[in-house]
């Protein structure tokens, strides 16, 4: 068996096209496009990246935007004063703070001070109840983008045994949650799991979340499951990568050049050779994660400004 490849970039192009449309209908309603503002702390590579292409996004979706940068020596009342300055500016609709933070910063703390309403990352635990209680709200960006994906390439949900390696409060936890919601039978694993490879093999829907480089081996995979990667991993170990893709593959001439190459959590060979589906990286997850804080940011300006959308 060999896998078929989901096309991620394909379905984020569309969420992206909706997006378009929905921010243009708000601007000619009231006057003005939604606006996000990224708070980006310090001088982390990554994080500036990250926070580059979401702020040209936005652009390409008709979004206004704003980056507002602090020095990574900056204390939490800063930080929080910042949050709070964007709480209170009725000109913004959407507020994300890029992480990670620097160590000495309280993330939970700098993440709870945002204004639900604004949460596009849809990590407040006002959000997070309101997504275990099936009401509308925020939900945060990865699992919305992996239950669209699912969606919007006709596989199903209902029924599933899915398994979810990783049980962090970005992806795991929430993205359980929404696939209980879909009627799919759910197991989180994580480091403390005894006897991974006999849970993971039981999977019809295998998720990988956990940030470790080609984790996920053939072992782990049942024939025939649809296989999610989240992760998302910078990896200058040339042997790593060629035992990955192999020898021949141009990713490994490319690794070459950089000095780098992109790795997700699932070892992409293997899983090609077990899965029935499967994401690559990158390519896979990372563009549905931006479309859909896109669509978190449109829909948090409806929200505002719309008092009963929250009924």
């Amino acid at each position: 068996m060999t896998a078929q490849l989901l096309d991620g970039a394909a379905v984020a192009e569309a969420i992206r096209t909706e997006v378009r449309l929905k921010a243009g209908e708000q601007a000619q309603r009231t006057g003005l496009a939604p606006k996000l503002a990224a708070v980006l702390v310090g001088d982390d590579p990554a994080s500036k990246v990250y926070v580059r292409n979401k702020i040209a996004a936005c652009l390409e979706a008709g979004i206004r935007s704003v980056e507002i940068r602090i020095a990574g020596s900056a204390g939490q009342q800063e930080i929080l004063a910042a949050v709070r300055r964007l709480n209170e500016d009725p000109d913004v609709d959407g507020i994300l703070v890029q992480l990670p933070l620097p160590k000495s910063i309280d993330r939970f703390a700098v993440l709870l001070s945002i204004d639900p309403r604004k949460d596009v990352d849809g990590l407040h635990v006002i959000n997070a109840g309101r997504l275990a209680m099936r009401l509308e709200g925020l939900v945060p960006c990865t699992p919305a983008g992996i239950i669209e994906l699912l969606d919007r390439t006709g596989l199903p949900i209902a029924g599933q045994r899915a398994v979810i390696i990783g049980r962090s409060e970005i992806v795991g936890r929430p993205l359980a949650t929404l696939l209980m919601h879909r009627d799919a039978t759910v197991t989180v694993c994580h480091s403390k799991t005894r006897d991974l490879v006999s849970i993971s093999r039981q999977a019809d829907l295998l998720i990988a979340a956990i940030g470790h480089p080609a984790f996920v081996r053939g072992e782990h995979i049942k024939t025939g499951a649809i296989v999610i990667d989240v992760g998302i991993n910078r990896v200058t170990d040339l042997n790593l990568v060629r035992q990955v893709f192999g020898d021949d593959s141009p990713r490994v001439a490319g690794a070459k050049e950089r000095g780098f190459a992109l790795l997700g959590d699932v070892h992409y060979r293997e899983a090609l050779e077990r899965a029935s589906w499967l994401t690559p990286v990158p390519g896979g997850i990372g563009p549905l994660t931006i479309a859909c804080l896109l669509r978190n940011t449109v829909r948090a300006a409806r929200m505002r400004r719309e008092p009963t959308a929250w009924a």
